[in-house]
């Protein structure tokens, strides 16, 4: 980790950078499963097994690897009950909110446009070699 931090020189902010912390928090959030997990949460404090159900197709293990990558960025919290067996729930943070508009947003604008992403898909198709 030192050596992570060590190594981040410059403009970390700028996502365009291979080596930024910016293209590295990007490339956490901006893929399906945190996308959805975001989606789901909503306002909402959810335990595993209802996030895993809102999210169809997740599997057990990409479900628990995507809420610690979103728990590392502090866009989703957990919390811990001490029973048995263990109750585990999860709600977002502020900024996951902040994000949950964004992807609101990105919600919004495919089922807008699906239709015509639809419909160039099957000019596309039909004219591949």
């Amino acid at each position: 980790m030192e050596t992570e931090q060590l190594r981040r020189t410059g403009d970390d902010g700028d996502v365009t950078r291979a080596d930024s912390l910016a293209r590295e928090i990007f490339s956490g959030v901006a893929n399906k499963w945190a996308l959805l997990i975001i989606n789901v949460l909503a306002e909402d404090t959810l335990r595993f097994t209802e996030l895993r159900a809102g999210v169809g197709g997740i599997s057990h293990k990409m479900l628990t690897q995507t809420l610690r990558g979103l728990e590392r960025d502090g866009l989703v919290h957990r919390t811990v009950y001490p029973t048995v067996p263990p109750r585990v729930d999860y709600h977002l943070t502020e900024p996951g909110q902040e994000l949950r508009a964004t992807v609101n947003g990105m919600c919004a604008w495919t089922r807008k446009h699906l239709g015509a992403i639809e419909a160039a898909r099957r000019r596309f198709d039909d004219q591949a070699p």
